[in-house]
């Protein structure tokens, strides 16, 4: 089983201390985010997970914790989000250059080859014009040489809540990129050779458009041939039939919660409502066996505690 930490929320920036105390306790619990009373129990037990992916934007908060993750037998890798968007659109995640340090300090803990840089989504707009998504792309590519060997990028996709969010903005005037073929293509091709520029690996994340004439690989973000190859697995190559056709993650669990993040990104699929993420995060109890929400109701064999083996030397 590969854990997903999660597409839904940033565990690593604001959930770090209670992942820590449900891989202590062996188990945690999630619930279905189209069926609330649906609940699954999820085993953190080593030997029962081959891999953790984990989605942030700051793992500052988990960095103190590396070392008892390797200890207990985990085996992990990150998606670090670093973009540099204006506050506009990105109202609270950290300063870049505070992200180029903590993204160079958990490369060096835990190799550049272990932190993944993503680009993306690319957000299209009289904010964010052609030039500054070079601009930015360059500088950023410019300070992570060497930290990491790969780069994601994806362009922003535009569902109900997302633009709801959006159109919130004034002034804001925003489009979709992959609508005009030949600006997305330039685009891609000018970050592609900017990626090459700095020893980076570019891939492409759930698109539909092709970019192979540009360079960059269809990627997969929880990725069976990166995990085998960084720890010797042999995890087949089963696509994960619940993400999106042009997704080419394979099977995972994701353990995360909607409307939990509190990065205020105005354009996230996964936080389209500001408040209630606030008030979750509020609520949220870090000795719950929930990321969000408390037990009452749950069926007592579900918080039954692991019993686990005790060594003989």
């Amino acid at each position: 089983m590969i854990i997903s930490a999660s597409r839904r929320t940033d565990i690593p920036a604001f959930y770090s201390e209670w992942l820590m105390n449900r891989i202590r306790e062996g188990f945690l619990l999630t619930r279905n985010p189209f069926n609330y009373h649906q609940i699954s129990r999820v085993s953190l037990l080593p030997e029962d997970v081959d891999a953790i992916v984990f989605w942030t934007r700051n793992p500052t908060k988990l960095l103190p914790y590396i070392d008892e993750l390797t200890d207990i037998g985990h085996r992990f890798y990150f998606q670090f989000t670093l973009t540099g968007y204006p506050r506009l659109i990105e109202s609270k995640t950290l300063n870049p250059h505070k992200a180029l340090d903590v993204f160079k300090r958990l490369s060096a803990k835990v190799g550049p080859e272990k932190v993944i840089w993503r680009y993306d989504p690319i957000l299209f707009s009289n904010l964010l014009p052609f030039d500054e998504h070079i601009r930015l792309f360059s500088k950023i590519a410019t300070e992570l040489e060497g930290h990491t060997r790969r780069v994601v990028i994806s362009f922003a996709d535009f569902y109900q809540k997302t633009e709801k969010n959006l159109k919130a903005i004034d002034s804001l005037i925003y489009s979709d990129i992959t609508k005009n073929q030949e600006l997305c293509l330039s685009l891609s091709q000018k970050l592609a050779d900017i990626a090459r520029q700095h020893g980076l690996d570019i891939y492409s994340c759930a698109e539909e458009v092709n970019l192979t004439g540009q360079g960059i690989q269809h990627g997969k973000c929880i990725d069976e041939a990166l995990i085998n190859d960084l720890f010797g697995l042999l995890i087949p190559n089963n696509k994960d039939t619940g993400q999106r056709e042009a997704c080419g993650c394979v099977k995972s669990t994701d353990i995360g919660a909607y409307n939990t993040c509190l990065h205020g990104c105005q354009y996230c699929y996964a936080t389209y409502n500001q408040n209630q993420a606030n008030s979750n995060f509020k609520k949220h109890d870090p000795l719950s066996p929930f990321l969000s929400g408390g037990t009452e109701g749950v069926d007592p064999l579900l918080l039954e505690p692991v019993r686990f083996q005790q060594n003989l030397f």
